[in-house]
């Protein structure tokens, strides 16, 4: 009886404290430090495709044994998703991402003194393994810390910070390559992160353990539908039914038509993606004939209109969620725009003018900007314990086109076939968008 007075005072003094209180913003912050990891992230999982002319001249490696070591990075980084997604829901984020950000960045600054293809695969294979959980967990801490009305804006943060370090910073990249070697751009990109990883574990915590966030705004996240105690909820369940069948969960998150729609999108999505953080670069200097510095300014423009496309969908879609219109065609409207626009950029193979060629580049990679927010179906369709294990089935899915793109890209372009790549590209984009419309439906939480 006791215990039931204290709860219904406990319960009365909290919605009483979150109706006069003004929630606080700390979730702003854990959403800039999302940002800025995922800037890190995509620097050490790209570099090598802007060092890639000189460090293919040094070492005397042919377009396919390029392509290999681009694809390298997928083979370990797609096959382990599911096993990552598990321990994402076991591991505590500010213990994992920390840890893995340093492993990273350690296996980046290698890079620097790499001697040869076969060190190039070693630490590509680096690379990708300790990168495995890091949007895992960026899906697990914007499910805690932001409800609806704000998540795709998380998702959509985070997703332009892919884009937005090689935006900026690709003149920067390139300058460092030219005046100081290629070498340079993995131990700057390296030393950067591991700063990082001490300030991310210093700063992170969930919104009940961190400085600054009162009742209201936690009340905020779970009245629009975000999981505050997340945590909570899976350290509560351990040795329940979280410990239970690990086929019984891969059959729930494999089983789903709705799902397979999310996983084949986000494939069809990541193979545009993939093309620019990896043959892009090289395909402007050595098939369009480029000078570096101009691949540098020019090809940054690309990835500042993604950074654009991506920032674009996820306000605007939170704005219509905010408005009243229903959250499937909130969130699947710009995927599936975004992705039927980006198979434009086969129109690059019909012109000769680099202002031209740019223009298709900087079309296909804002529409793919904009499909960039599936992040945020993922939260609302996967089931509830079981949000890490989708995740990394999505992922997995999607970083097949890690290891398939790089490969078909460089055969392509060592047949000759110059116009064959981009080709490939867009009949893709358009196939991801048939499976949102298709197979997706309406945006509802998977039943189990």
């Amino acid at each position: 009886m006791a215990g039931g007075i204290a709860a219904a005072f406990s319960t009365a003094r909290f919605t009483d404290l979150s109706a006069t209180a003004r929630p606080t913003k700390r979730r702003f912050l854990v959403m800039g430090m999302l940002f800025v990891t995922v800037v890190i992230n995509y620097l050490d999982r790209s570099n090598l495709s802007i060092a890639s002319p000189h460090v293919s001249a040094q070492f005397n490696l042919t377009p396919t044994q390029m392509g290999l070591i681009f694809s390298a990075f997928g083979w370990i980084y797609g096959p382990l998703q599911i096993p990552g997604g598990w321990l994402v829901d076991r591991i505590h984020p500010r213990v994992f991402y920390p840890a893995t950000i340093l492993l990273w960045s350690l296996a980046t600054f290698s890079f620097g003194v790499s001697t040869g293809f076969a060190m190039l695969i070693a630490l590509r294979l680096l690379v990708g393994l300790c990168e495995v959980p890091s949007f895992l967990i960026n899906n697990r801490i914007a499910t805690t810390w932001f409800g609806e009305h704000e998540r795709a804006t998380c998702v959509g943060a985070y997703t332009a910070a892919e884009y937005v370090g090689l935006a900026f910073l690709l003149p920067i990249l390139g300058w460092l390559l030219t005046t100081f070697g290629w070498p340079s751009v993995f131990f700057v990109t390296g030393a950067i992160g591991v700063i990082w990883s001490v300030i991310f574990f210093l700063l992170y915590r969930d919104p009940h353990g961190m400085k600054g966030v009162n009742e209201a705004e936690i009340a905020l996240i779970a009245s629009s539908g975000g999981i505050p105690d997340l945590s909570e909820r899976i350290k509560a369940r351990k040795g329940t039914e979280m410990s239970g069948s690990v086929w019984t969960n891969l059959a729930i998150v494999l089983g789903r038509r709705k799902l397979w729609g999310l996983y084949i999108g986000e494939f069809c999505w990541a193979t545009t993606n993939t093309f620019f953080l990896t043959w892009f670069p090289t395909y402007l200097v050595e098939y369009r004939h480029f000078s570096f510095i101009n691949a540098g300014f020019y090809g940054a423009v690309p990835f500042l209109a993604a950074f654009l496309g991506v920032i674009c969908s996820g306000l605007l879609s939170d704005y219509s969620v905010r408005r009243g219109v229903s959250l499937s065609v909130a969130r699947k409207t710009p995927i599936i725009g975004g992705m039927l626009l980006a198979s434009i950029i086969v129109g690059a193979n019909f012109v000769d003018s680099a202002p031209l060629v740019i223009m298709f580049m900087a079309i296909a990679f804002f529409a793919n900007g904009l499909a960039s927010i599936h992040w945020s179906l993922v939260s609302a369709v996967a089931p509830e314990r079981l949000i890490g294990l989708t995740s990394g089935t999505f992922n997995f899915v999607g970083s097949i086109a890690f290891i398939t793109t790089p490969i078909v890209i460089g055969h392509l372009l060592t047949t000759g076939s110059i116009g064959g790549p981009l080709t490939f590209v867009s009949i893709t984009a358009a196939i991801g968008a048939c499976a949102y419309i298709v197979l997706v439906g309406r945006v509802e939480r998977v039943s189990e």
